[in-house]
């Protein structure tokens, strides 16, 4: 994989919800190359919430449509739920009509295939927080 040259790093503990073993592992070595400190793989929406009830990622990027699962949004609820401060959410699909609008508006969409300075971009990206955004969700 080429070096990303990207000036910004990734701060911070991120979590991958991807059950393609193949795109996990990319999108592990991205987040890794960009700078993050850890990356915790989970191939199931319960294996990351098994995770999540232990260590709160900085970011978390969700595949939509898990094996377990056919909804990663309620995976996103919960995450964002958990209030100012919750995890930067970047949502990874290749049916981003799929996602209930509402949902959506929880984090980032990347629609696959997408290149890892896409994906690095938008981690890197300062959240979006403030009044206006509270009120948008």
């Amino acid at each position: 994989m080429a070096r990303l040259k990207s000036r910004k790093r990734l701060p911070g503990h991120c979590m991958v919800v991807e059950d393609d073993g193949l795109l996990a592992s990319v999108i592990e070595a991205t987040l890794i190359d960009a700078g993050a400190s850890s990356v915790t793989v989970c191939t199931t929406a319960a294996q990351a919430m098994a995770k999540l009830r232990n260590h709160r990622p900085d970011v978390l990027v969700l595949d939509v449509h898990l094996a377990d699962s056919d909804d990663g949004w309620g995976l996103a609820e919960l995450v964002a739920s958990v209030g100012p401060n919750s995890p930067k959410i970047i949502f990874s699909t290749g049916s981003p009509e799929d996602i209930p609008p509402n949902i959506a508006k929880l984090g980032d969409v990347l629609v696959k295939p997408y290149a890892p300075e896409d994906l690095v971009a938008l981690a890197i990206r300062p959240p979006q927080r403030g009044l206006m955004n509270i009120l948008r969700r």
